[in-house]
């Protein structure tokens, strides 16, 4: 099995999948995270979702 690359530094999905960089979508652990009612961090690529900072 070959090594997939990290996309380190890459800020296009589209990119990312074109050459083969390794993507991990995790949104299907959303409803777990929301039910279990803890505190979590959740880290996010730089210049991602800046409407968030207050």
């Amino acid at each position: 099995m070959a090594e997939r690359k990290l996309p380190i530094g890459v800020q296009s999905f589209e990119i990312m999948r074109e050459n083969g960089y390794v993507y991990v979508d995790k949104t299907a652990y959303m409803d777990s995270l929301i039910k279990n009612g803890r505190q979590y961090f959740l880290s996010r690529p730089r210049r991602f979702g800046k409407s968030l900072r207050r």
